[in-house]
């Protein structure tokens, strides 16, 4: 089944395949729930998958503001009582692994098992370069309401944000001011709060969410275990699709998760 619910107010387009225990895939950021296929015909051979394009992506509606994990996670725990799913296996990538770790420490009644790949969640420390292009940003914004310069301003911060690698940033259009919410909250401190086996795939050559935060999340969840692919990057699932099933599938298996 593929279609649009309501869920939370907002339009949402929903994938769901295949019959047994629930497990919910949940994108990156500017991704929708078709970018993770090789992983849900992969699972939809024995489980519930469950791959909703997030609030802002794909064929769902925009968020009504400017939201953060915590409203993205209150409107995945919708989705799921809008679904009849009381618990499942929470798979997330990237920004979706920030969503599914949020719920995790916060909603454990939710997850049953945790999968994270190439995830998102910790910040890292500015660089010189970031903290000088993060002030010449605010000027371009204070500058943009003055007549006359007000458009060059916006061209230049634009360039400044290209400059710096912050084309997610440059390129989310209405999403900006959730973009910025979303990257500047730091999840290191919900880690150890999550008490359920988890599962990390990562990529040795992401650098978008660098193997180090793999690392860290290793350590402090209490019962992690991490796999790294070596010279796959941040999308290490497609990359590596069949070593990450096999990891899955002996995960899953080993904790009794899903079945």
């Amino acid at each position: 089944m593929q279609g649009a619910i309501e869920v939370g107010g907002l339009r949402t387009f929903c994938r769901v395949a295949g019959e047994g225990p629930p497990v919910l895939l949940l994108h990156g950021w500017a991704g929708e729930g078709a970018s993770l296929h090789p992983l849900t015909a992969h699972l939809a051979q024995r489980y519930r998958t469950i791959a909703p394009d997030l609030p802002g992506f794909g064929g769902t509606a925009l968020p009504p503001g400017d939201w953060g994990v915590p409203e993205y996670a209150d409107w995945t725990s919708q989705l799921l009582t809008k679904l009849g799913v009381p618990r499942a296996v929470f798979l997330g990538h990237s920004f979706g692994g920030r969503i599914a770790i949020y719920l995790a420490a916060t909603r454990p009644e939710l997850v049953e098992r945790l999968i994270l790949v190439d995830s998102a969640g910790i910040r890292p420390e500015r660089t010189a370069r970031q903290e000088t292009a993060a002030l010449a940003s605010k000027a371009g914004r204070a500058a943009s309401g003055v007549p006359v310069i007000g458009g060059i301003a916006e061209r230049l911060r634009g360039r400044w944000h290209r400059a710096i690698g912050a084309e997610d940033y440059a390129s989310a259009g209405p999403l900006q001011g959730t973009f910025v919410k979303i990257v500047n909250q730091d999840l290191r401190d919900l880690l150890p709060r999550i008490a359920v086996p988890t599962l990390l795939l990562w990529g040795a050559n992401d650098d978008a969410t660098p193997v180090e935060d793999g690392r860290l999340m290793e350590q402090l969840i209490p019962d992690a275990r991490l796999i790294v692919f070596p010279a796959a990057g941040h999308f290490s699932y497609l990359e590596r699709t069949a070593e990450s099933c096999a990891a899955i599938d002996q995960f899953l298996a080993s904790t009794g998760g899903a079945g």
